[in-house]
């Protein structure tokens, strides 16, 4: 850190682990919410925990939530004070689609038809 490289420190699982991450100045610490989800540990309230300490003490380490799993984790990761998130290109895929949009653009499409029909 003192030499101006960057440190991400990966495969962070406790607020402890983070506390200390961000004492040593590390530019990044990275909770794996998807993988303590998966043992029945709330990743998303760690990733909570973690900017909540952060937000208290003033560090400047960056909260970057991986192990994302779904779209709802991107969004409770940035409701959680996550600073960056990495994901799949899948789940970074399934961010733009939502089936009321489909159906809607569907709609919107078949109106315009009968307009366009209307109008020659």
């Amino acid at each position: 850190v003192q030499d101006g490289i960057k440190i991400n420190s990966t495969l962070c699982f406790s607020p402890s682990q983070a506390l200390l991450v961000a004492k040593i100045g590390a530019t990044y610490v990275s909770p794996f919410i998807g993988r303590l989800d998966d043992i029945s540990q709330s990743g998303t309230e760690i990733l909570r925990d973690i900017a909540t300490i952060y937000r208290n003490y003033g560090f400047k380490t960056q909260i970057l939530a991986a192990s994302i799993r779904h779209p709802i984790h991107v969004i409770e990761a940035a409701k959680a004070g996550a600073d960056i998130v990495t994901m799949p290109y899948k789940v970074f895929s399934q961010l733009f689609n939502h089936p009321l949009t489909e159906k809607g653009q569907e709609r919107f499409l078949k109106d315009w038809e009968q307009v366009a029909e209307l109008v020659r």
